[in-house]
């Protein structure tokens, strides 16, 4: 078999980070880790090629020579999916589809000749099987089961032109512990926490190492931290002991859960692993919208200073934030600004509240009559697919003013400011980490260039930068970072080239 593994195109989006990574010559931000995984789940004779559409076209050639595309996505790239799907079915060749967009929405692509669904450790076995037994394969295989991800095989990371991404990325577990009424999470995946042993974690980060990697690598689990005891008695240390042999090559960023502020162990054991960010899911300083939302992990806490704890260990926060719960008031804009910029969390995702289908949020709101069209999946595109309790009108209002009044240049700066006074930055483990490389190098001049010459704005940016030299030095490399980081964010969403 000759397999062409396809991913779609994503928008331009807050996590797109388009606008960013093209300071230092990438194409893409993370690697599609869903798909290298299946197809070192497929039988070693078939030939296999990737295309993703973030970093290159797909040419119909590439379609003619396949026996099967394989296509995998979310809901963000459903455009870019019609056009695949288009494509193939202009050439006849045959598509196999799977992950969260077909998982959920499969009855809508009736084009797709097959669908692997759920987790492919348990599905895709049998669509093989079938193949190999000379039996006509099913429309669709899914199952309500989880798998034993310890059978998960190391993703085929030579299949990636490395050169074109800003991140590796690798997946320790699945499943989350909590149940967030919007969260499709744990429809998807569970509640236990399911996790690869140390020694599968060991193995593919040594494979990323032997493809001559260095650098940042994403963990892209929903709750890296599910399941707390496991990853400071085995994983942590074993992180630990291989970085320290190695002479530290990478650094690691992931999503936890606010408690992680709880456990002083397990901040310092991720610090000295090399974590360096976690996105934490704050969603709102107001109890009472969490509290409706069932995320009771943030209630009967202070957040902030939940948030400061982490900085001040040495790692940066990002975060997501909402509006639109029901129980939410006019006075929730000014809440939701305030917090941000008392928090110095310069990556804030802010979005309206959404329900992913098969959520609770969502069945609650189908028996209210309240939902209004499908999800886009897009955080950044003001749009909603219920109808909520406050005016549709003043809730888009209350939003466009938390986006112009964090994301403008100088409240914007001035977070990053309060975030370099409370962040107590790791001392760097190994030379490598204080080469100013010459990506970095190329982006800093661009970025003075475009931010510092061309746009407006740039008067902020140069005292920016001066207070960063007198007042934190060692934070310059991060400094340029977070100036390029607030150039995407005010071009996705149409700030840029305003006075602010």
């Amino acid at each position: 078999m000759r397999i062409l593994l396809v991913f779609p195109q994503y928008p331009d989006s807050f996590w797109s980070f388009k606008h960013a990574i093209r300071f230092i010559a990438k194409k893409a931000t993370v690697p599609p880790l869903g798909l290298i995984t299946v197809a070192a789940m497929l039988p070693e004779t078939w030939e296999k090629k990737l295309v993703d559409l973030n970093i290159e076209a797909l040419q119909t050639n590439d379609i003619i020579w396949a026996d099967y595309v394989f296509i995998s996505a979310m809901n963000i790239q459903l455009e870019s999916v019609k056009e695949i799907v288009i494509k193939c079915l202009q050439q006849n060749t045959k598509m196999i589809a799977g992950g969260p967009l077909f998982t959920q929405e499969y009855s809508n692509f009736p084009q797709i000749d097959h669908f692997i669904l759920n987790e492919a450790e348990i599905t895709l076995p049998l669509f093989l099987s079938d193949i190999e037994n000379d039996i006509f394969p099913l429309k669709t295989y899914k199952t309500d089961e989880y798998a034993d991800i310890t059978t998960s095989p190391v993703p085929e990371y030579q299949l990636l032109s490395k050169k074109d991404y800003a991140y590796m990325n690798i997946q320790v577990s699945r499943g989350c512990p909590y149940a967030c009424d919007f969260c499709e999470i744990t429809t998807l995946l569970g509640h236990k926490v399911r996790m690869k042993s140390p020694q599968q974690v060991l193995k593919e980060i040594e494979t990323i190492y032997n493809q001559d990697w260095l650098g940042p690598i994403l963990i892209v689990d929903d709750n890296f931290i599910g399941n707390k005891n496991e990853i400071k008695s085995n994983l942590l240390p074993a992180i630990i002991k291989w970085q320290k042999e190695h002479n530290f090559p990478f650094t690691f960023s992931t999503e936890t859960t606010i408690n992680l502020a709880d456990d002083n162990e397990l901040l310092l054991l991720m610090i000295e692993a090399g974590f360096n960010s976690t996105f934490i899911g704050i969603e709102t300083p107001v109890e009472n919208s969490l509290k409706d939302c069932n995320k009771l992990q943030n209630i009967n806490r202070n957040l902030l200073e939940s948030v400061k704890t982490i900085q001040k260990a040495g790692m940066e926060v990002s975060a997501g934030f909402i509006v639109g719960f029901d129980s939410d008031t006019s006075s929730v804009f000014q809440r939701q600004i305030d917090f941000i910029q008392q928090s110095g969390i310069v990556t804030a995702m802010v979005g309206m509240l959404n329900a992913p289908k098969n959520t609770k949020l969502y069945k609650r709101l189908e028996s209210e009559n309240r939902l209004l069209s499908d999800l886009s999946g897009n955080n950044t595109d003001y749009s909603m697919n219920f109808t909520p309790v406050m005016n549709s009108n003043e809730l888009l209002e209350g939003y466009k003013k938390i986006i112009h009044s964090i994301y403008s240049i100088k409240p914007y700066y001035k977070r990053i400011r309060l975030f370099f006074l409370n962040y107590k930055q790791p001392k760097a483990k190994h030379k490598k980490m204080k080469l100013i490389k010459m990506s970095f190098l190329i982006g800093f001049l661009q970025a003075v260039y475009i931010i510092g010459i061309k746009n407006k704005g740039r008067a902020e940016y140069w005292k920016f930068l001066c207070w960063t030299l007198f007042m934190r030095p060692a934070l310059f490399i991060e400094a340029i970072t977070f100036t390029v980081y607030g150039y995407h964010f005010r071009t996705v969403y149409g700030l840029r080239g305003k006075e602010y």
